[in-house]
């Protein structure tokens, strides 16, 4: 059974940067896609991110040209790198791992178990 643990979560200023990391407890070659969902109170998840085992990656509009999702094969890792954050940004940010459809669509049965980000001065 596989593990997902993620870490960096924390209190950061509107700009500023944050990176978060999400360790698998066995090999992440077997997954066709990993990515990365948050969730804001009182609003809907959303997919932040997801990465294929072939390396492309896909983001949400609001991310954009902000947030990368950097992945290592050989250190089973997925991170997400996020520059420019605003206060819209927090959220509780949840790992994932999977098909690309079961990521998209959020039915992955591969989540960790959430990290908290907070952007505010």
């Amino acid at each position: 059974q596989v593990q997902l643990v993620e870490s960096g979560g924390g209190l950061v200023q509107p700009g500023g940067s944050l990176r978060l990391s999400c360790t698998a407890s066995g090999s992440i070659f077997r997954f066709n896609a990993m990515g990365w969902y948050r969730q804001a109170p009182g609003k809907q998840r959303e997919l932040v991110a997801f990465i294929s085992s072939g390396g492309s990656a896909v983001y949400a509009d609001s991310v954009k040209g902000r947030f990368t999702i950097p992945r290592d094969n050989a250190k089973n890792t997925v991170s997400l790198q996020m520059n420019s954050l605003k206060p819209e940004d927090t959220a509780v940010y949840y790992c994932v791992a999977g098909s690309v459809p079961t990521i998209i669509s959020g039915t992955t049965d591969k989540w960790g178990q959430g990290t908290q980000v907070t952007v505010s001065s």
